[in-house]
Order: C-alpha cells, then structure tokens, then sequence
C-alpha cells in the first residue's frame, strides 16, 4: 500500500498553529480534529510559527522528516581524514 503525502494551504496551518496557541486543544487533538497523521507535524508548525511569528514561516517549510535543517553541509559527499581535531577544524574553517 503506497502513502501519499498531503499537503495543507498557509491558512490552514494558520488556523491549526492558532487553535493550539489559544490553548483550545492538546497537539494530539488537534491534529486528530483537522485529520493531521502524523502530531509532529503540528509542532514542526507551531515550531515554525514562533521563530516568524507571522504565516510567512509556512512558505517553503522543509518536511518533519527529510532531516533537511537548512543548512548544507560542505563534506557531504567527500571522504576526508584527519589525523586529528585540529586538521578537522582547519578544513571546516577553509
């Protein structure tokens, strides 16, 4: 059986972060409520909304569980080895 990934319009994630900051609901319930699968998507959302404090903070938000955490890491990909910590800390800096 395949899962589809759902998506949600900004308002609807507006109105979600809301009814949980008003104090209205549990996470749980209010996911159960708005038929979110998974809780966790709902404090990624809360999370979100808190660092931008407007519904701008759903425009391009990564997924619960891509890992991507917008930074990029520059050894991705690369076998380096060092010989100790002061040549890892060299190579980062460079």
């Amino acid at each position: 059986m395949s899962r589809k990934n759902n998506t949600y319009s900004n308002e609807l994630k507006l109105e979600i972060v809301q009814a949980y900051l008003n104090g209205e609901e549990s996470m749980q319930k209010i996911a159960d409520r708005y038929e979110i699968r998974n809780v966790s998507q709902v404090k990624a959302w809360v999370k979100k909304f808190k660092e931008v404090e407007s519904i701008e903070a759903f425009n391009r938000l990564s997924s619960t569980g891509s890992g991507a955490k917008g930074v990029k890491n520059p050894l991705k990909g690369k076998r380096v080895h060092f010989k100790n910590v002061e040549g890892e800390i060299r190579q980062a800096v460079e």
